[in-house]
């Protein structure tokens, strides 16, 4: 069998040349936009996931690159060549469907091989390149079995295997494991990622699972309504989004909605609808300006720093995992800004973690997960919470 290429790669793990280029790419629907207009560099070698709720134009995005649908604007390329005219079966691209798509009256070699026949291929390589397939995907030893013969995870095997089999320049995911059960979508994801590592190519993934996009993607980029919000790594959409919807939609996050105050040399204040006053830090959180640009110490020096027709209003996003719950307040300042008292309304054990609700004076209701190191609190029990203003990311409002 031949030996399977196994790419150098760099420090970041990808190649810096591109595989896929979007330019102001638009597609409309019966005078339905389902993609405004998006731009999209992606890397050699890179693991990129397009990630985003049901109608939001991932899969349009993807049809684009595969060259199911035609863009009603801008241009696809593919290794610097555009794709405009070119039909899929020309493409350097394969597609693993979530529905796997396989010929149930095939067997698992034969539905491998089958894009090879339709090329004409050589007895010789296509043995030679389907066994290496097959044994890529561990799935050697069911060669001879049909589709309806094999598991779910075993199936998805397969649809890579076939993917693969085509030497592609770009594989792209549609949903690849949504058909499958928690425990075997937590397998594949680990035997995807050896996969991708193994091979050096380059992975385009359509997904709404947000654990999926950050556990497996070197780069993740967050669509909503046809446009894209944010690109980044997982660690950067996670912990630095730069919209209200990208932390509201990537993992689980406190978002209050509220007016902006003032501006001082290190801190953003900002009442909340509720009347909360939340003191946040301003680098890198608003408008991308750090804190070196808010110098005033006047609260009327707001006006200066903002921009746009909204810019006094502001979302403040608090992760769970940053909120602090006790029993009593903090002693030191620093701590007591954002130090709140309520009453504990919601109680959920996670194992590892315990899940907290706690109800403020106000009416907010404050998530809290805290590792689980000692006896869990009772319902009503009177507490307090707090944060970092370091931990607040303020967020301007939806366009």
């Amino acid at each position: 069998m031949s030996q399977t290429v196994i790419r150098d790669y760099s420090v970041s793990g990808t190649d810096t040349r591109l595989d896929v280029e979007l330019r102001k790419v638009f597609k409309v629907y019966d005078g339905e936009t389902a993609v405004r207009g998006i731009d999209l560099d992606i890397h050699q070698g890179e693991f990129f996931s397009i990630l985003g709720p049901s109608g939001c134009g991932k899969t349009t995005t993807l049809r684009m690159i595969a060259g199911f649908e035609d863009p009603s604007g801008g241009e696809v390329m593919i290794r610097g060549k555009s794709m405009l005219g070119v039909p899929p079966y020309k493409r350097p691209v394969n597609t693993v469907f979530q529905s796997y798509a396989l010929f149930g009256h095939l067997t698992v070699w034969d539905n491998v091989a089958f894009s090879l026949r339709l090329k004409s291929c050589g007895n010789t390589e296509l043995r030679e390149r389907v066994g290496d397939a097959l044994q890529l995907v561990k799935m050697s030893d069911f060669a001879r079995r049909f589709p309806a013969q094999l598991s779910g995870g075993q199936q998805q095997r397969v649809a890579l295997a076939r993917a693969l089999v085509n030497h592609p320049t770009v594989l792209l995911l549609d949903e690849p494991l949504g058909a499958l059960d928690l425990k075997l979508r937590k397998e594949m994801q680990v035997e995807l990622s050896n996969l991708h590592h193994e091979l050096g190519l380059t992975f385009v993934m359509v997904t709404h699972d947000q654990e999926e996009a950050l556990s497996l993607s070197d780069r993740i980029a967050v669509m909503n309504n046809g446009k894209i919000e944010q690109i980044g790594t997982p660690s950067e959409i996670y912990e630095h989004p730069k919209t209200a919807f990208v932390a509201d939609f990537i993992g689980d996050t406190n978002l209050l909605k509220g007016q902006i105050e003032s501006i001082y040399a290190e801190t953003l204040q900002i009442v909340t609808d509720s009347g909360l006053h939340i003191v946040a830090k301003p680098k890198t959180l608003w408008n991308g300006a750090d804190s070196s640009s808010s110098n005033s110490s006047s609260s009327n020096s707001s006006s200066s720093n903002l921009s746009g027709s909204h810019a006094s209003e502001a979302f403040v996003s608090i992760r769970p995992e940053k909120v602090h719950l006790e029993l009593s307040p903090p002693a030191d300042s620093i701590s007591s800004r954002n130090c709140y008292a309520g009453k504990l309304k919601h109680v959920m054990y996670l194992g590892t973690h315990v899940s907290y609700q706690v109800e403020l004076a106000t009416g907010d209701r404050i998530a809290v997960l805290q590792p689980n190191r000692s006896s869990l609190m009772d319902l009503g029990t009177s507490v307090y919470v707090y944060w970092a203003a370091e931990d607040c990311l303020a967020l301007a409002p939806q366009e």
